[in-house]
């Protein structure tokens, strides 16, 4: 009873297996009293369900507005007071998530984790990641990738390695992947908002929790869609202070962790970014979308980092890890 949703997939996107890997989470992350919207199962206990080429999963409707339901993402928060209740219920997901040490997905589709960048040689671990992943393989066979990677991508990973190599730098954990202000239900009381409700975990994966701050910070307080019309992509940084002024609230942030969060910012859409590349060259087919994916997401978020916007961006992080002990 009660307002659903019904979430249909294709077979060779998600498989009963897959979806069950995020259902698991969810019921994890309820348990220690996350605000998840609840997947419901059938009388066997199945939360996905196939018929012929779909897989079919159903949820309840969470609480709370949907203030965000037509942005796009790479679009701002309406307010400071947004970014700041997503950032503390970011850091309360954090801390829900501990003790959930199921091992990673076992898809490499459309899921956000970083996985070929958190190692010191990414080359040779794509390389070795190639070797299974037969759609990508065939795009990249098109492409002089380990040159365009070598000039884009791997100076920033050199700057973050000393840091991501640090004892302790990465604590696994799984991670929700896509926290954009769209993904979350709002709720306002006596003039303060926070978020009621979390769904879409379609992009889960296990990572870490610094990762997933990051990928907050580039889906939400980076204006991408600029670039497509010719303009500046300037970063929301007051925005960017109330969220870590939220997530801090539950989970410090000192010097090191703001460094290292500086570090990975230009190299933290990479894997994800190689996700869409397999997806659409290998399960679409569509081959304009996957040269998109390489060239505008790939490569070019990884150049902005350079421009005036970019360094605007990284120096505000470093300013605010000098402020503190």
């Amino acid at each position: 009873t009660g307002p659903l949703i019904v979430k249909r997939h294709h077979g060779r996107v998600r498989t009963v297996a897959a979806l069950r890997e995020e259902h698991v989470f969810m019921a994890h992350l309820r348990w220690a009293g996350a605000p998840v919207v609840e997947v419901l199962h059938d009388a066997q206990g199945r939360t996905a369900l196939t018929q012929g080429d779909w897989v079919y999963e159903v949820q309840r409707v969470g609480t709370g507005d949907d203030l965000y339901r037509d942005a796009l993402s790479w679009t701002a928060f309406h307010s400071d007071q947004h970014a700041f209740a997503a950032g503390a219920a970011l850091a309360r997901l954090h801390l829900a998530a501990q003790g959930f040490d199921a091992p990673p997905r076992d898809t490499s589709v459309l899921v956000a984790n970083f996985s070929v960048f958190a190692q010191a040689d990414p080359i040779q671990a794509l390389e070795q990641v190639l070797l299974s992943r037969p759609g990508l393989t065939a795009d990249f066979e098109q492409r002089p990738w380990r040159s365009d990677l070598a000039a884009h991508l791997l100076p920033w990973h050199a700057q973050a390695w000393p840091l991501l190599s640090a004892p302790g730098a990465m604590p696994p954990l799984w991670t929700h992947g896509d926290w954009h202000a769209s993904n979350l239900l709002w709720r306002t009381q006596d003039g303060d908002t926070e978020v009621s409700a979390v769904f879409d975990f379609g992009l889960c994966d296990r990572s870490f929790a610094l990762f997933d701050l990051a990928t907050t910070i580039e889906r939400n307080l980076i204006p991408w869609l600029n670039l497509d019309n010719g303009q500046r992509a300037q970063p929301q940084l007051d925005q960017l202070d109330a969220l870590l002024d939220g997530y801090a609230q539950h989970c410090p942030l000192g010097a090191a962790q703001l460094r290292l969060l500086a570090a990975l910012l230009p190299i933290v859409h990479a894997d994800f970014a190689l996700s869409e590349i397999e997806y659409f060259a290998g399960i679409t087919r569509s081959a304009g979308y996957a040269d998109i994916a390489y060239h505008r997401y790939l490569l070019g978020h990884a150049d902005w980092f350079a421009s005036a916007d970019g360094q605007r961006l990284i120096e505000h992080l470093h300013a605010r890890a000098r402020r503190l002990p």
